[in-house]
Parts: structure tokens; sequence; C-alpha cells
């Protein structure tokens, strides 16, 4: 286990960034605390809980929180608490600003990409026709079918289709996807990150337009790059969903349903503040909604290449003190689309290193501070876009040591 001792000794023994460090940036640490203690002028609520942070050295992952909203976005929720407004006109206002901004017809603040898909299709299937509204999940009379591009493993995200009453139909192959087409079907549906078909994204939108088809993609965890957030409504998908609490970094309980304006109005009718819909239980509140439309402002406003500079940087930097290790070897990588940032695998010769990627996971979990994590069996796998400046360097010495701890 890594002492509470060891990681203060390192890091009083580190240069001050900006030198060997300096790819780190000052910005990083306004944008992210620098570490897992609470301000003084808080209650220290998790502790009071028995619960422990930690450093995110995994990703925009939800079982771990997601990301941490930058000042401008807390600001953002901290302003719409003072005040009372209509939820429907704003979600409006919020969702033309939105629109703008990306430069699509139509957007509205949804609770998460997964509440996005159940919403968009329900509003397809449904169209702004009151009774059909109400009538769902019971399909009857509706087209119901939903012809999916079949991914390459069981993906648990498209129970937000069926929660409509549909039915999805798998497909791998161009030929299958012409033939599944019936007078039954509601929709054209894939996950950017996870098609597995033979099927491309403009081959999709294509058919959909050929056979008057509503097509649909979602892209939760796939930005970064910002051009993203445009590049697959200007594609021609009818509906595009993003998460909120991802690499836009707004709250987690939040997300985007990009693209045609009748069918995101007819999607909204099924969301809160109505009631007796699917959607009922999928609210956003006014600090969600302001929350999110800053998130999107903030983020096309960024310096995304250096950005991405300061995150090679830093997987740069983990990298020489891991490999300082007798036995162990790393690899630099960018994952092709969801969580698309400087990474890095780390592996070892376990007959050098007598320690596996399992046990080292958990010695990180159990340190002080705890620190999370990617990979499995295989390998430790991190990412810094998470972290802010002080946490790279405690996660670069941590690793270090409990691999030193190991070593044969």
């Amino acid at each position: 286990m890594i002492s509470r001792r060891k990681v203060l000794r390192q890091l009083a023994n580190l240069p001050v960034v900006g030198g060997f460090l300096g790819g780190l940036g000052t910005d990083v640490g306004s944008e992210l605390a620098p570490s897992d203690a609470p301000d003084d002028e808080y209650r220290d609520y998790f502790n009071e809980l028995g619960l422990r942070t930690f450093i995110n050295a995994h990703g925009t992952i939800t079982a771990l929180s997601g990301s941490r909203m930058p000042p401008e976005v807390r600001d953002a929720w901290n302003y719409a608490t003072h005040h009372y407004v209509n939820l429907d006109a704003i979600q409006d206002k919020a969702g033309d600003r939105i629109a703008d901004l990306i430069g699509c017809e139509y957007a509205t603040v949804t609770a998460g990409a997964f509440s996005a898909m159940t919403l968009g299709l329900a509003g397809v299937m449904s169209g702004q026709d009151q009774e059909k509204v109400q009538q769902l999940p019971d399909t009857t009379g509706l087209k119901n079918e939903v012809i999916v591009l079949k991914p390459p493993h069981p993906v648990g995200y498209v129970h937000a289709l069926k929660n409509t009453g549909a039915t999805l139909i798998e497909v791998e192959t161009r030929e299958e996807l012409e033939d599944a087409i019936t007078e039954n079907t509601a929709m054209l549906f894939v996950m950017n990150a996870y098609n597995g078909s033979s099927v491309e994204k403009e081959e999709l939108v294509a058919v959909g337009k050929e056979h008057d088809i509503p097509t649909f993609n979602d892209c939760a965890a796939d930005v970064p790059p910002k051009k993203r957030l445009w590049q697959y409504t200007d594609m021609g998908f009818d509906l595009v969903a993003f998460s909120g609490g991802k690499g836009l970094r707004g709250p987690q309980s939040a997300g985007l349903l990009l693209g045609r304006e009748d069918l995101i109005r007819a999607a909204r009718l099924h969301a809160p503040p109505r009631g007796n819909t699917i959607g009922r239980g999928m609210k956003v509140n006014k600090e969600e909604v302001l929350a999110m439309m800053v998130a999107v402002e903030r983020y096309l406003e960024l310096d995304h290449e250096a950005q991405w500079a300061r995150w090679k940087s830093q997987i740069e930097f983990i990298q020489s003190t891991v490999e300082a290790v007798d036995g162990v070897d790393t690899e630099y990588y960018v994952p092709d689309i969801a969580n698309h940032v400087p990474s890095l695998r780390i592996t070892w010769d376990q007959d050098r290193v007598e320690i596996t990627p399992a046990e080292a996971d958990q010695k990180l979990k159990q340190g002080h501070p705890s620190i999370e994590t990617g990979g499995g069996s295989e390998s430790l796998n991190v990412a810094t876009w998470m972290m802010g400046q002080e946490e790279v360097r405690t996660v670069a010495y941590s690793i270090r040591d409990v691999l030193e701890d190991a070593a044969a």
C-alpha cells in the first residue's frame, strides 16, 4: 500500500511545474481541483459519509462520477439555484442557443445520452400527436421497429430504445439493412463507438433518406474532438445524442439531443414538466439546462490544440516515470472514438515485477490518495484528462512505487 508520507515526500522533492513538466500547464489547475482535499469553506461531506474520494486516472466513466465541472459551469449552476424560471421556456431559449453554437437545426438538454435515445425515438414514433405521446410504450398502430447496426459485442445502452416499446432488429450488412426495412420501420440507429457492422454511417444516412426513415447516432462519449458536435448532423443524421458529463464537462446527469427541430419538439412532449409519459422520470432542472449551455459555450472556446499537447505531455511524464522500473513497458495510444484522448498502457514482465495488473490496481485504489486506473487483467491503463496538475505527478510516482515494491 502506498503511504501518505511517501506521497508527500515525493511531492516535496518535485520541481515546480513549468520546468520538466511544462506541458502540464497552469490552466489544468484552474479547471480542476488539484487534489481531493475540500476547500476550507466547505464541509467535508464525503468524509462525513465515510466515502473516499480518489484521483481519476481512468476517464469519464459513469460509475466514477464522470467529469468535474469547471468553474464557469459551476457558476451557471449556482446562479440558477437562486431564481425561478419556467422549465419549458429555459429549454426553448437554451436549445436555441446550443443549436446556434453547434450549427444544427435544434437542440434540447436531456437527462443524459440514454434519456436522449429514449426521448428521441419516442418523438419519432409519436410525432406531436398527444394521444400517441401518452400511448407509449403501447405501440399499437405505430411504427415500432428500430433497425440497429450490430455492435461488436452486447451493449446495454440500447435498452434506452426498448423503453419506448420498440422492437430492435440488428443487422450487419447493407443487404440485411435493406431487407429489414418494412412499413413498421420507425428509425435506423447506430452507436458511434460500437458499430460492428460493415455498414458505414454515411450509408445508413443514405438509406434513411432514400426510404424517408429518420436516422439516429448515439455519440455519448465522443468528444473530443470538438468537430464531432456537428459532424454527424452535417452528415445528415436526423438525431444525435451526446453525454453532458464527459468531454463537455457539464453536469453528469445531463445530455444533449441535437438535430431536426420537428423530431426534437416531439421528443420534448414525452419529457417533464409533462406527466403521463414514458419520459416523466427523465427530469432535468433549470440548473442542469443552464449549466449544459455554458458547458457547450466553454468547450467551443477552448484551445483544443494546446489542451491536447498538455495531455500528451502529461502522459509522456507518467510514461518516463514508470519506465524507470526494470521490466516495465509502456505504450502511448489514443482510442479511435470514445474517450479519444492521449492514453497510456502499462505492462510488465511478471517474473521481474511480481504483481498482476489487477493486484496493482487494487493497491492504487487502497493507497493514499486512492487512484482509479483503467485496464484489466493484462495492463494498467491511464488517461490524464480528468486530472489536475498535482494529481498527474502523484499518479506517476504512485504507480512507480507499486511496481518498484513488487520488483524481484
